[in-house]
């Protein structure tokens, strides 16, 4: 195997050696019968690509993680940063004016409600001031069930 540069060795014969009574490995040599020697060749070739897949994802590791790290510690990655961060800070920003209109809107709405159950409270109470006990009563303009609404 020295002499010929060679990783792997495969024996094909009629005839194990001592001890193997199936294909396997003796000595650093693969030793198969003719009947499994496709079998183990087609698990050789497989194993063999692999391994060589390994390499070659594995060259030029050290240029690829200098050109990573180059890239992290540049400008171009620094302005992608920033350009995602003003995205976000405007977002942001856009949600708050408008937490402050919806409030500002809901405010006024309160305020308006406020003014519309106290006209009809009034109207109310003068009706039944004029018709007396002949007007029906209407729960919820009575007692204190609309101060404790106008306080919600």
């Amino acid at each position: 195997m020295r002499s010929k540069q060679a990783d792997l060795a495969i024996l094909v014969s009629q005839v194990y050696p001592k001890g193997m009574d199936c294909f396997g490995e003796k000595d650093g040599i693969w030793v198969a019968s003719f009947r499994e020697f496709i079998g183990l060749t087609i698990a050789m070739r497989n194993a063999i690509i692999r391994i060589a897949e390994t390499k070659r994802s594995e060259e030029n590791k050290g240029e690829k993680m200098q050109l990573l790290y180059n890239y992290l510690t540049g400008t171009e990655f620094r302005q992608q940063i920033e350009a995602i961060v003003e995205g976000f800070m405007s977002m942001k920003q856009s949600i708050s004016r408008e937490r402050i209109q919806m409030e500002k809107l809901w405010k006024e709405r309160e305020k308006q409600l406020e003014r519309v159950l106290i006209s009809t409270s009034g109207l109310y109470g003068s009706i039944k001031g004029i018709a007396g006990a002949s007007i029906q009563d209407i729960p919820l303009l009575e007692g204190p069930a609309i101060e404790d609404d106008m306080a919600h």
